[in-house]
This record gives structure tokens, C-alpha cells and sequence, in this order.
């Protein structure tokens, strides 16, 4: 890696020494290992709920370079309800429309949000150290307002011992070495996981043949804020494909596809690295080297995600292609699917036996990403001259069929898993639309006073579509809130009616923590909902 100049690292927990370093091993509920912004969602996530959590950090803040920058709606939802939001969008740059390009001649255009009726975009750029920041910046307003959450940045972990009902983590710092205990260990340290390795753990699957070279320039262009994908574009030594996209603080990325046999020393050279930068924005265009890296697609994962208590989350349980930004964005609903859980077995509401549904769900989503990342990156980077006669002759259809458009695969764009007949599903006693089914997660609709998913707090809420909402307000001391909605009164557009009832005159949802449907009724009993739940927490059938 190659960093040329970056503005945008914060220092946003410096190292303190602490009296801990001092004692004997102390014990924690929930220690997490990494502080990206997967380690720092389950933090958040379960301090707010009330579970203290300590994060171990090897640094003091988040590293440079931009690495992830395309978040996707269903990620800016979930941090809508960890209060990190607005700040997002305020400072991303939002797109909905993508254009693909073959050599110098457009062929289609896609918008990923066709639809009105939703608070939040398709997706939004924002470099990862902003998306970082904007989570510390909600631990330290949850910090204040009583939530325990700490913290240590440089304590870097370097041994894990498996007790019979703990962890003992070995810890090294500035000032020296010492030990802690966790009850619960969130193992979010990246892709090369040093806690896997510990653990002499398995990370399996397929590196893809194929190199390419990351560019972040800063310059001033009118280019609108799109994303722009060529097959075998026209410029001068740009590689097999290339892509563009706007960030904010007018950087752009800038990816090439470079082949698998190359020189990384001299493609990371500086005039080498500008001789396909201005063969793609002209000579005499005026900008500057931020930021520029080589990497190489691989999808992997874990066999389980949780070893004992022990439990993996994003880039250390599976990675996958950067295309179709399936990384970071999984990794967040990974934290957001724990949380929930690891909150109800911390407070022995629910058995150990939940955190296994946590494997189940994520590996069915960390498997159906490789998929599609697997079958974009065969189509980026055909394997066969039959291949890519096929590949060019979908790309050629594409310009003029519009049944063409869906077979062309420049990274199938993230979307959240519906999680399909898994062990917490319950009942689908409604014929209602498919979008909203048992296993998917919310849609968003418009109300009367603001949308639907803001009304979603981080517990098991009932949503009653014209239709009484059973009186529930707590089963096996879980606490239930309820919504009841009028399509009459409640519902300006319509929305509310289309996403949740489709055809039926009412309808209601029990909904998870992470806002996934549990079941759905046309009418529901106290019996049906508290039957569902237990189901949903691993106590059902």
C-alpha cells in the first residue's frame, strides 16, 4: 500500500495507561476485539441496551485511506436507530443511479431506488474513517449518558485462552502487558484475523486471479454523483475495467483492473499510477494523489462464526470482492444480528443456544454474497475465450434488450438477507406481499409523522395494520412495545398498505430487535405473539 497523502485520520481514542494494567484480571461481560466499524456497532449497539462492553483496539483511531466507502440504505438504517444516521448522510455523497459503460458507448443506465416513500437513499459514499468517526462520536454521547462502554485504544491482543466458561485475553500496551477475563468475546479484527489464527480456525474458499489498483484523487469535476462501470474501457492502459465514483471532501475513487501477472512495485510507482489517471480524465487534468493501493479479490469464510464464546463478525468471519460493496455492509448487519442476541443471553433472557442462530443467519448471508460476488468477478474477469464471447455478447444485447440488462454483472449491489426458512422463523399466516415476508427485513413507508423504521426501536415490537395489536407488553420478561397503524389515518401515501398488506384488509407483524419479521398474521392472539417469540429466541419448537 502506498499512501500518497490522506487527510482524514482521526485520533479518536488515544492511548491512556489504566489501573487495570496494575491488578489482577479483571472480568468483563463482553470484550470486543477491533475497532472498526464492526467492533464499534456491537459496542454501541449492546451498550445501549444496557450490556457493558469493553473494545480493545491496536490503535488509536481509524487507519487512512478510504478502504470501504459505499454504505447502502439497509446499513443507514440500522445506524438511524444507533443514532449515527443523519451525520452519515449529511456528509456522503448519495447516488441512486449507476451507468455501465462498454470501451467508449453507454450502454444502460440503473437506478437502485425507483421508488419514493423511503427516508434513506440507495446507497451514500463517505470514506470508512468518517463512518467510523460518526459511530465513536455516538459511543461518547451514549458514554454520557450512562451507557458502559470503554474504549482502549493501543491495547493490542495478543494471546486467547479458552477457559471452560471464559476467555483470559492477553493484552500488550505501551506500558507493558496484562490480562483480562471476558465472559463473551466479538472477535472484529479483519480479514487477517489474529484471533482466528489464535484459535487455529479454518477461513476457506477461493483467491480470484486478478489485481486491482485503488486510486483516490482529489480534484474538482463535474462529473454527476453516479456510478460509473466500464467494460474494457476505451482510455490508454486502464486494464479490463474500471470505475468511478464521487466521495465527499471531492475525492473520487478510481479502480483498474490490472491482470494477475504484474509488477506491484512499478503499477504503485507515482507516474505510473498517473499515466492511467490521465489517460481516463484527459491530459492537463488537475489533481492529487490521496491515496492508492493494490488489492486482490477473495471470498472466504469461516465454517461457524461462533467458537465457544468466541463469536466472529465481519471481515474476520468472511470476505468477499470489494464489487457490489458486500464487505462492510454485511459486516454491519453481522453486528446488528448479534447485538440483539448477545444482550438476551448476557442477561440470561435467552440460552447460549441463540448465539448459534447467529451462525446459522450470517453464514446464509455471508454465502449468499460470495455467490454473488463470485459470479461478478467471473463476468468482470472472463476465464475463457467462450466466456467472454458470452460476457460481450450479453454486454451488446444489453444497449438495446432491457431483458439483457439483468444478465450484465459489474458487482451485484448490496442488499440486506431475508433469511429464509431458518431455525427462529415463525408462522406466515398472511397473504401478503413477498417483500415483507417471515425472515425479511422491514421495509420502510412514510407516516404521517415521520417513517416507519424510526418508530422500530432496538426491542420486539408488534405492528398492527388495521387491526387491534394483542396486549402484550412482556413474555419471559422481554419487553414488547406495539405500533397500530390506519391506513385511513396514518398512511398519506399508501405505502404502508402496499409493503405490508398488498391485498389483505389488515394484517400483524411481530418484528425482531434488528427489524427482521418474525411472523405475520391477519389477526394474531396474545397466544400467537408469545409463542412467536419464544420461537424467535430459540425456546420454540
Amino acid at each position: 500500500m502506498v499512501d500518497v497523502r490522506y487527510d482524514i485520520a482521526f485520533k479518536l481514542y488515544p492511548y491512556e495507561k489504566i489501573a487495570a494494567q496494575q491488578e489482577a484480571a479483571q472480568r468483563h461481560p463482553v470484550v470486543v476485539i477491533g475497532g472498526g466499524p464492526i467492533g464499534m456497532a456491537v459496542a454501541l449497539d449492546l451498550g445501549r441496551k444496557g450490556t457493558p462492553v469493553l473494545v480493545l483496539d491496536d490503535h488509536e483511531g481509524v487507519g487512512q485511506g478510504s478502504r470501504a466507502i459505499c454504505f447502502a440504505k439497509r446499513t443507514l438504517e440500522i445506524c438511524d436507530r444507533l443514532g449515527a444516521g443523519d451525520a452519515m448522510v449529511d456528509k456522503g455523497v448519495v447516488w441512486n443511479v449507476g451507468k455501465v459503460f462498454h470501451g467508449d458507448e453507454r450502454i444502460f443506465e440503473f437506478n437502485l431506488q425507483p421508488e419514493d416513500g423511503h427516508k434513506r437513499p440507495a446507497f451514500i459514499n463517505l470514506q470508512q474513517p468518517y463512518f467510523e468517526k460518526f459511530l465513536v462520536d455516538e459511543i461518547r454521547k451514549a458514554q454520557s449518558e450512562g451507557a458502559l462502554i470503554e474504549i482502549r485504544g493501543r491495547n493490542a491482543v495478543r494471546a486467547l485462552t479458552q477457559k471452560e466458561d471464559y476467555s483470559l485475553l492477553d493484552v500488550d500496551t505501551p506500558d507493558g502487558p496484562y490480562q483480562i477475563e471476558a465472559d463473551w468475546v466479538v472477535a472484529c479484527d479483519g480479514a487477517r484475523s489474529p484471533v482466528r489464527d489464535m484459535l487455529g480456525l479454518s477461513f476457506d474458499g477461493r483467491v480470484f486471479e486478478d489485481n486491482f489498483l485503488i486510486a483516490d484523487v482529489k480534484m474538482t469535476a463535474d462529473f454527476p454523483t453516479e456510478r460509473w462501470f466500464w467494460f474494457e474501457p476505451p482510455f490508454k492502459d486502464s486494464g479490463s475495467s474500471a470505475l468511478l465514483h464521487k466521495q465527499p471532501d471531492d475525492i473520487w475513487r478510481i479502480d483498474f483492473q490490472l491482470g494477475w501477472e504484474i509488477d506491484r512495485e512499478k503499477e504503485l510507482k507515482e507516474e505510473n499510477i498517473r499515466a492511467r489517471v490521465d489517460a481516463m480524465l484527459g491530459e492537463g487534468a488537475e489533481y492529487e494523489l490521496e491515496w492508492t493501493s493494490i488489492y486482490t479479490f477473495q471470498c472466504r469464510r469461516m465454517k461457524e462464526f461462533r467458537h465457544g464464546n468466541v463469536i466472529f463478525a465481519g471481515d474476520s468471519a468472511h470476505q468477499v470482492s470489494p464489487f457490489g460493496a458486500r464487505g462492510a455492509n454485511s459486516g454491519i448487519q453481522d453486528a446488528e444480528n448479534l447485538a440483539w442476541k448477545l444482550d438476551l443471553v448476557v442477561k440470561e433472557l435467552a440460552t447460549e443456544s441463540l448465539l448459534d442462530s447467529y451462525s446459522e443467519e450470517r453464514a446464509y448471508g455471508a454465502d449468499e454474497n460470495i455467490l454473488n460476488s463470485t459470479r461478478a468477478t467471473d463476468f468482470l474477469t472472463p476465464k475463457s475465450d467462450v466466456s467472454k464471447t458470452f460476457r460481450n455478447a450479453v454486454l451488446e444485447l444489453a444497449r438495446d434488450y432491457e431483458f439483457a440488462r439483468p444478465l450484465v454483472n459489474s458487482g451485484r449491489l448490496s442488499v440486506p438477507c431475508v433469511y429464509d426458512e431458518l431455525s427462529l422463523n415463525g408462522p406466515d399466516h398472511l397473504s401478503g406481499p413477498a417483500r415483507t415476508r417471515v425472515g425479511a427485513p422491514c421495509v420502510d413507508a412514510p407516516l404521517g409523522d415521520g417513517f416507519l423504521l424510526g418508530r422500530l426501536g432496538g426491542e420486539f415490537t408488534i405492528l398492527a395494520v388495521n387491526e387491534p395489536a394483542p396486549s402484550v407488553s412482556n413474555v419471559d420478561g422481554i419487553s414488547v412495545a406495539s405500533i397500530e397503524l390506519s391506513t385511513d389515518n396514518d398512511d398519506p401515501t399508501g405505502a404502508v398498505k402496499e409493503r405490508y398488506l398488498g391485498s389483505e384488509t389488515s394484517g400483524v407483524y411481530l418484528i425482531r430487535p434488528d427489524q427482521h419479521v418474525v411472523a405475520r398474521w391477519k389477526t394474531a392472539s396474545v397466544a400467537d405473539i408469545e409463542a412467536a417469540l419464544r420461537t424467535a429466541i430459540g425456546k420454540g419448537h
